[in-house]
């Protein structure tokens, strides 16, 4: 029985280690590509992996051709703004929903869940009218506008909220506490995991967005690093060389906060029950 049980470990840390393996397998090659030549970069041998001679010209070029600072900057706003903005919209609304009774709830609600079952696509074209009319494009608040609410957040929130105890609320009324004070000071905070994991889906998916800051955006002093390493793929050839560089280099700031912040991400992922 023991034994039983320890071949079943190991032949389930196997199967992890391969996929594991396979998962890495696309970093790895824009890791060695970066280093390679364009005749390397662009070779069909299958056994051609590690570069004949490790070059650092690709790194070289892209440095001297890219504002990284400036790449790096736009991002960090556009990151921290839609984090801001998307914890404390959906923190009041999820706590509306969950915890409240008004009238015209049920509708508002289901139009949030319309949001969030239509592909984000549809939204495009209204939101960049906003934008224009609002005389926002090429600037940062246009870069945040999309952000400002989110329908996923509202959601995750009210599920937080309607699984606290009722208890909390009528203790709060009977020491004096208003709607406000009670929001604030007793379930606001006992939804922190909730609201973690919340900013952890909007980092990345505001790091890796690409449509928007490409639509709303024509002035390179407001490009994002997304929206950068696409405009180098040329129309007719593509240095891979120096596209794997940026890449890397663009990786560079979200692996050192995934370094740093391992263990919230973690939680956080874990307490939404949700996926990336």
């Amino acid at each position: 029985m023991e034994n039983n049980r320890k071949i079943k470990t190991a032949s389930l840390h196997a199967v992890l280690l391969v996929f594991s393996f396979i998962m890495l397998v696309p970093f790895a090659w824009m890791v060695l590509t970066s280093f390679k030549s364009m005749t390397e970069s662009t070779s069909v041998d299958p056994f051609i992996i590690f570069p004949r001679v490790w070059r650092t010209e690709a790194f070289s070029e892209v440095i001297k051709n890219m504002d990284f600072v400036k790449l790096y900057w736009n991002t960090i706003l556009l990151i921290a703004g839609r984090v801001l903005a998307a914890v404390l919209t959906a923190t009041m609304a999820g706590y509306a929903f969950g915890r409240l009774d008004f009238k015209g709830k049920n509708l508002a609600f289901s139009l949030v869940l319309f949001q969030m079952m239509v592909p984000a696509q549809i939204f495009i074209i209204p939101q960049y009218l906003m934008v224009s009319r609002l005389n926002l494009l090429n600037s940062t608040m246009g870069l945040l506008f999309p952000g400002l609410v989110t329908a996923f957040g509202t959601f995750l929130l009210k599920q937080s909220y309607r699984g606290l105890p009722r208890e909390l609320e009528e203790a709060a009324r009977l020491d004096g506490c208003n709607i406000g004070q009670t929001f604030l000071f007793i379930m606001a905070p006992l939804t922190k995991s909730s609201m973690v994991a919340l900013g952890i889906f909007t980092a990345v998916f505001a790091y890796k967005d690409l449509m928007w800051p490409m639509i709303v955006n024509t002035d390179s002093n407001k490009a994002t690093l997304a929206s950068a390493l696409a405009k180098m793929q040329g129309q007719y050839i593509a240095k891979f060389p120096e596209l794997m560089a940026a890449s890397l280099i663009a990786c560079i700031p979200m692996i050192i906060l995934y370094l740093i912040f391992q263990r919230q991400f973690i939680e956080g992922i874990a307490t939404s029950g949700g996926k990336l």
